[in-house]
């Protein structure tokens, strides 16, 4: 089974509705902000129109594409044909996220071991030892949610080949002054090889405008930082926006590398979150992108079904 981690249908629905009580329960700062997703002329509407009815067969709600006046009334500095409006949608600090999601998991059990690096693996009866710098763990399961390393720790593991292809994607940061011009999410058409979302506008829980994430597979998986791409290249790709956007607007922001499991020249491929297929013992959680931190909780629902499935 390779699959996105929330099913076709009402679940998916539900998962996000499981996101936002997580973030109130936990005070994790969020905005149910809504999102567009803008044809810029005539030509892409049709495609408007086919995304809207994937993401109804998906189960996501509220979703219809909407005029140029729509998207005026709610973001004048867009310069739309149409959009599909996504009321639904909304906006999280990550960090506080992934912190709260570790405070939960300590407090139901799990030991946290940072900076642990996997020297090695042993198969055992029953079990996988698994050797760090410092001692010796022997795991009945091991979740393979190893990230650009997800491939090396398969193959340490014995579990089955696959390659991962570090992909770098980098943003721009709006200047103050030009911040208070967007006020939800704003998408391109998504680009046709599946590879990205296309450059976009993010607005982030502490009032900041993001412009982004760029493209670039790379050899190296912790490379964030050289060659990185000038701003002028960020404002010709918000062409979009009224008035267009300058250099002068822009300032270089944060970058990261995705963990993709296919190379550019060939088309999407998804996440794999299955069983493996050689190691009855080892569940993958690889090859996530965006949207994994959206979808957390489902890939953490479904990773813990298919690990009961092994024991």
């Amino acid at each position: 089974m390779r699959a996105r981690a929330a099913p076709a249908g009402g679940p998916r629905h539900e998962h996000a509705q499981q996101r936002y009580a997580f973030c109130r329960a936990h005070a994790v700062p969020h905005e149910r902000c809504g999102k567009f997703v803008v044809a810029l002329d005539r030509s892409g509407v049709d495609e408007l129109e086919r995304l809207r009815l994937r993401g109804e067969a998906n189960g996501v709600e509220g979703l219809r594409v909407v005029d140029r006046a729509f998207v005026a009334a709610r973001e004048p500095a867009v310069s739309a044909e149409a959009a599909l409006w996504s009321p639904d949608t909304g906006i999280v600090d990550a960090d506080a996220l992934v912190k709260a999601l570790l405070r939960d998991a300590t407090a139901g059990g799990a030991v946290f071991l940072p900076h642990t690096r996997l020297v090695s693996a042993e198969p055992l009866d029953d079990a996988i030892r698994l050797q760090t710098e410092r001692e010796a763990i022997d795991a009945r399961v091991v979740v393979n949610a190893a990230g650009l390393y997800a491939d090396r720790v398969s193959a340490m593991v014995g579990g089955e080949a696959f390659t991962i292809y570090p992909c770098r994607g980098e943003y721009a940061e709006f200047v103050a002054a030009r911040r208070p011009a967007v006020s939800a999410l704003i998408y391109p058409l998504p680009d046709p090889s599946g590879h990205g979302l296309g450059v976009h506008l993010v607005r982030t829980t502490a009032g900041q405008v993001w412009l982004g994430p760029t493209i670039r597979y790379q050899a190296s998986r912790d490379d964030y930082d050289s060659e990185r791409e000038p701003v002028e290249r960020f404002a010709a790709a918000a062409g979009w926006l009224a008035g267009g956007v300058s250099p002068s607007d822009l300032r270089i922001g944060g970058a990261g590398i995705r963990a993709k499991l296919h190379p550019p020249e060939e088309s999407f491929a998804d996440f794999l979150i299955r069983p493996d297929r050689r190691n009855p013992r080892v569940v993958h959680a690889a090859g996530i992108d965006s949207p994994g931190l959206t979808s957390c909780l489902a890939i953490g629902d479904l990773v813990s079904r298919l690990v009961g499935g092994v024991l």
